[in-house]
């Protein structure tokens, strides 16, 4: 039966993606392993990966290429892909000789536009309503994806650099976050997604379809695990979550369930971004895809 592979070398996160054909799943596909290792890339800033992050990466590609032998998944079968960290570090290049040195694996970095496509694939598999417009925001520690879609036509998409790694780096200096900063960031944020604002006015919705990164941190906090594709993020629960999450410390986000270890340094930011678009765009109405750019890679696997 035939397997396929999806590896998202991610800013912070590298994911691990494990499936087979499977024709009688809706997507003609199902997960048989998975795995996600914090790695931190852009710990010391997005132009450059340090020694002990080139380090990570390099163990946690060494650990995802055991587990593909060990469910009998071939080289050949293997899709990897290097997002923001990985178009912006000016020692990637080394990075990625080194991962296909050690373990074979021959990773290519997309831009973005490439991964906004893939990001796009995989929602629409998790999410069935997207027969009306929506935007779908993809947050990662480098860049951040935004489309806007309907049905399977996507009327405009675009990247942006301004993922939470990026984000924390450059305006997340006090603890708990100042609100000199807070404001800062926002303005930032305003500036940067000008082409965005402009979509939005040629297509305007109400609807927002979060995948991934802060994502799924709210789902964590603010759901009770379900075994769906997607679910919905009530609003009036995002703004009591807000006010109580920006004004935390670290010391008193790491003890919140629900906030993995690799998030909270940078959920704080990501939190902001997310209050500042639904302001902005005036969206009443949020959901998380749990599908995202491995899904979207995996799904091109078994349809060609």
């Amino acid at each position: 039966m035939k397997k396929c592979a999806v590896i998202d070398l991610g800013t912070n996160i590298f994911h691990l993606l494990i499936a087979q054909a499977a024709p009688t799943q809706p997507n003609g596909w199902a997960a048989i392993g998975h795995n996600r290792i914090p790695v931190h890339l852009a710990e010391e800033g997005i132009e450059h990966i340090s020694p002990a992050a080139f380090q990570r990466g390099l163990d946690a590609l060494h650990q995802f290429y055991q587990q593909l032998r060990e469910q009998g998944v071939t080289l050949a079968e293997v899709r990897a892909f290097g997002t923001a960290a990985l178009r912006t570090a000016q020692n990637a290049p080394a990075f990625l000789q080194a991962i296909e040195r050690t373990t074979g694996i021959r990773a290519q970095v997309i831009s973005g536009e490439r991964e906004a496509e893939l990001i796009f694939k995989g929602v629409r598999q998790a999410v069935p309503f997207l027969h009306t417009p929506a935007l779908i925001m993809d947050i990662g520690g480098g860049s951040v994806e935004f489309i806007l879609a309907e049905a399977d036509h996507v009327r405009w998409q675009q990247s942006f650099p301004i993922g939470t790694a990026a984000l924390y780096h450059r305006f997340h200096k006090s603890d708990p976050i100042a609100h000199s900063e807070i404001n800062a960031l926002r303005e930032h944020v305003d500036a940067v997604l000008a082409d965005l604002w402009q979509a939005l006015h040629l297509y305007p919705t109400r609807t927002l379809i979060g995948a991934a990164g802060a994502f799924d941190t709210l789902d964590e906090l603010l759901n009770p695990p379900v075994s769906t594709t997607y679910t919905a993020i009530e609003r009036r629960g995002f703004e009591g979550l807000y006010p109580r999450l920006v004004a935390s410390t670290l010391a008193e986000r790491s003890q919140w369930p629900g906030v993995k270890p690799e998030r909270r340094l940078t959920i704080v930011v990501g939190m902001i971004l997310i209050q500042h678009l639904l302001q902005r765009a005036h969206i009443c109405e949020i959901f998380a895809s749990k599908y995202s750019l491995k899904e979207g890679a995996i799904a091109e696997c078994f349809q060609g």
